[in-house]
């Protein structure tokens, strides 16, 4: 039997599962004064936990590629969202080690179910949505840096279609492989990125970078996925989200709301 662990990224005290499966991490703990109980604070050890204004949830990935080598099996969840064994709102949907056990029978890595923006490429959708520069430089980055890379980045972004959230369950040598890419990347985009020029939501940079690099590792190294639902513990308001997405699209111009 593998030893999985699941762990939960969360910015604060939120209502976690009673199962060992699953790990709370309080991301940016460098930045907060407390850990609540039960918690992993990402600040112990090798980490990055100052940085998380800018790199979100990616401070818990980098914590624990760099803190957990005991696990055969590691994923990442949100506190307001779970990969799931179907779709739902409630805690008891997610995942548990059999369901992964049985999955992992079906392909190499779980991702969440892929996004699809159906009348918007991949691409246009984050210009769309975020500032320009960051994108531009991630691109460049892998066509000089990672050139092997660039074909499966350029038909992500051609696609409407990708696997977004940071969220995955994975082997662990796919998981070290994984990590390594994208810190790589994205401490090479950073050097590049002035973040004084950045407002807002916008500062979040290296976090919604990063979701555009699944799909552009895994379809590299010619891995297969499996998709499954995500629980989402807050239902989402569909017409307000569209609204916002149809706004961002022709109206370029007008403020912005993103992840929400």
């Amino acid at each position: 039997m593998n030893k999985i662990k699941i762990y939960v990224a969360s910015h604060k005290d939120y209502a976690m599962p009673n199962d060992p499966l699953y790990q709370p991490i309080l991301v940016g703990a460098a930045l907060r004064d407390e850990v609540p109980q039960g918690f992993q604070a990402d600040d112990q050890g090798e980490n990055i936990s100052a940085k998380n204004p800018n790199y979100n949830e990616l401070t818990a990935l980098y914590w624990i590629w760099k803190n957990d080598q005991d696990s055969d099996v590691i994923g990442l969840d949100h506190y307001r969202r779970y990969l799931g064994a179907r779709r739902g709102h409630s805690l008891n949907q997610r995942l548990m080690a059999p369901d992964i056990e049985r999955l992992f029978q079906q392909a190499d890595i779980i991702l969440p179910k892929a996004r699809n923006y159906w009348i918007e490429k991949q691409g246009d959708h984050y210009l769309h949505a975020h500032a320009a520069q960051p994108y531009q430089v991630l691109e460049r980055v892998l066509q000089e840096d990672f050139p092997d890379y660039y074909p499966a980045f350029a038909e992500m972004a051609a696609s409407t279609k990708a696997h977004l959230f940071n969220m995955f369950i994975m082997p662990r040598k796919h998981f070290e492989d994984y990590a390594a890419f994208v810190f790589d990347v994205l401490s090479a985009v950073e050097k590049e990125v002035d973040l004084e020029q950045l407002e807002g939501q916008e500062k979040r940079v290296f976090g919604f970078l990063s979701e555009l690099l699944m799909d552009t590792w895994f379809k590299t190294r010619d891995l297969t996925a499996v998709e499954v639902p995500v629980v989402s513990l807050e239902r989402t308001n569909w017409l307000d989200k569209g609204y916002q997405f149809l706004k961002r699209k022709f109206l370029p111009n007008a403020k912005k709301k993103v992840h929400f």
